[in-house]
């Protein structure tokens, strides 16, 4: 595991290098509950597939990168992708990079295109979230059934420095009065680059208008709805998600 200080703090990430010449460059971005080691082997592959160098962090607070100092805000999201995920290209001398980024990544590689048109090759989402949907709370609140009542505390520690503060960060955040309004669609017309947004039918956070608005708002979005695949689509159907994500690599590469 690699480290980078981004504006005062210190992040863990893995850099895949590229096999082939000429390639742009992939950045990864995690859910609301992830880390560089929960994306398991899919980085590698997504590597292997498309030949790109790959890079996958852990944002602040998460997995094993150092914490803000201060609470979680409803525009969390927003300082990611506006603020902090810039300045983490700019530590790596990245360019143009191809965001892919999964539930709240997704989110923020949506505002990140928004707010930096200029600066995306492209972006691909996976099931992310534009605005708030009854479905997405319901589903919030089974986990935090869930979280009280199995093992999942033990389980998420495996990978996470601080899991009781990854878990309440988001789960309480989403389920404030104050994050009720949160949304982002504002940001999708001023999106430039190409956006391929891929979401399960079978979501259980989610409904498909959450892509479908993308697709409104951004011409020429490539959108992949996948039968028998829930909210992560890179581990329920995996196979198409790296057909879908090399197609798109290639296209954006004129390989």
């Amino acid at each position: 595991m690699k480290h980078i200080v981004v504006q005062g703090l210190k992040l863990e990430y893995r850099d895949y290098p590229a096999t082939a010449d000429g390639k742009p460059t992939l950045v990864l971005l995690h859910e609301g509950l992830g880390c560089v080691t929960m994306w398991r082997d899919f980085p590698q592959k997504l590597a292997a597939e498309t030949a790109c160098r790959v890079i996958v962090y852990s944002r602040a607070g998460y997995g094993h990168s150092e914490p803000y100092p201060e609470p979680r805000t409803p525009r969390y999201m927003h300082r990611e992708g506006e603020e902090m995920l810039p300045a983490l290209l700019d530590a790596l001398h990245i360019e143009r990079p191809i965001l892919v980024g999964h539930s709240d990544g997704g989110s923020i590689s949506l505002i990140f295109a928004g707010a930096h048109p200029e600066r995306p090759l492209g972006i691909a989402v996976m099931a992310p979230h534009e605005f708030v949907e009854e479905e997405t709370l319901a589903g919030i609140r089974v986990a935090r059934e869930a979280w009280a009542s199995t093992d999942w505390p033990k389980k998420l520690a495996r990978y996470h420095h601080d899991a009781p503060r990854v878990f309440s960060d988001w789960n309480d955040c989403w389920l404030s009065p104050a994050f009720r309004d949160w949304n982002i669609e504002d940001y999708l017309p001023k999106i430039a680059c190409p956006v391929l947004a891929i979401q399960g039918e079978d979501d259980e956070y989610a409904t498909m208008r959450q892509i479908d608005v993308i697709a409104e708002k951004v011409p020429g979005t490539q959108q992949l709805k996948l039968a028998q695949c829930g909210h992560t689509p890179q581990r329920d159907q995996e196979a198409a998600v790296l057909a879908a994500l090399a197609g798109f690599v290639s296209r954006l590469s004129g390989s």
